[in-house]
């Protein structure tokens, strides 16, 4: 078995097409044939939160022990800091504007990068209380800002500091214009990635509780009026590993990370919008995260653990700027 240590960038070793890493379980799992899974970058501690920014033609995404944001240019796959001392900064994403959104575990807030380079503190307390420390975030269509709280980076002092909780582990919708914050969703232990399905009217949770006693799955909810309702268990079959990130493709399917269990199931998942797994993306480390971006919206980047890897499929994101 080649380690994770000893791949180079590129094809994965061993490749040939079609990719021998990637399975299919459904003739609708959008694979394409001729592409196969790539590594673009490595030497990290554990990489997270991807965001494409398709008007610049690069990737960012959180390396948290290390405390930064790194970007890879897909002109010419160059690999560069683009923040350094970021907070211990997990998830990111972008708003209708275009910016960074981004949820800082140290300094237990959300924040929003300004076009000039300034931040603007969104939200870092709820009720008087500190948030725990925000993990991952989507932006809706209306430009609320929805993430989730589970506080992963208060456990230690490797992706943030030791702290106690001050707040259950909720899912927050924020409203950026006024100002408004509301719990819509309290009943998880710990709430993790999130992500719309095309036309905003359901959302999907990751609750990764199963590192706490708690459960492994994704959930669905209605979305009506910034609320959820209806919640249900979209899948299930995750232990005794856990799913991580998620997103969503322009025909509704859902793509989820995998890993921290059975070696054999690090990567990714791929389900119908119904719950059939339609195909698994085989990874050599366990995937935290993944987004869609490219030119045309139809490569997907996936962080996990120490490297990025990046796969074009016969789909495209949904909801991308």
């Amino acid at each position: 078995m080649i380690s994770e240590s000893s791949l180079p960038l590129g094809p994965l070793p061993g490749t040939r097409y079609p990719d021998e890493r990637i399975e299919s379980f459904d003739k609708s799992f959008p694979r394409q044939g001729n592409a196969g899974i790539e590594r673009i970058a490595t030497g990290f501690r554990w990489a997270e939160g991807p965001v494409y920014f398709r008007d610049g033609g690069y990737l960012l995404w959180s390396d948290i022990p290390n405390n930064r944001i790194m970007r890879w240019l897909e002109d010419d796959g160059h690999v560069s800091e683009f923040r350094r001392g970021a907070n211990y900064a997990n998830g990111n994403t972008r708003d209708l504007e275009g910016r960074l959104i981004s949820c800082e575990h140290d300094a237990r807030r959300v924040t929003r990068t300004e076009l000039d380079g300034t931040i603007t503190i969104l939200i870092d307390r709820f009720e008087g209380r500190l948030l725990n420390a925000p993990n991952d975030v989507v932006v809706a269509s209306d430009g609320a800002i929805w993430f989730t709280d589970p506080g992963y980076g208060i456990d230690g002092d490797y992706e943030g500091h030791k702290a106690s909780p001050e707040l259950p582990t909720n899912v927050y919708r924020l409203d950026p214009h006024s100002g408004e914050v509301r719990v819509v969703a309290d009943d998880f232990v710990r709430p993790n990635g999130l992500a719309f399905s095309p036309d905003g009217t359901r959302l999907y949770v990751v609750d990764s509780g199963l590192t706490h006693g708690g459960p492994s799955h994704i959930r669905s909810f209605e979305v009506s009026g910034g609320r959820l309702r209806n919640g249900r268990v979209f899948a299930e079959d995750f232990a005794p590993g856990i799913t991580d990130g998620l997103r969503v493709d322009i025909d509704g399917n859902v793509w989820c990370s995998m890993g921290w269990a059975d070696p054999r199931e690090d990567g990714v998942r791929c389900y119908s919008p119904e719950g059939v797994l339609l195909g698994k993306i085989h990874l050599p480390e366990s995937c935290a995260n993944l987004c869609f971006g490219g030119r045309k919206r139809n490569r997907l980047f996936m962080t996990a653990s120490t490297s990025v890897y990046a796969l074009y499929v016969d789909t495209k994101g949904a909801m991308l700027p």
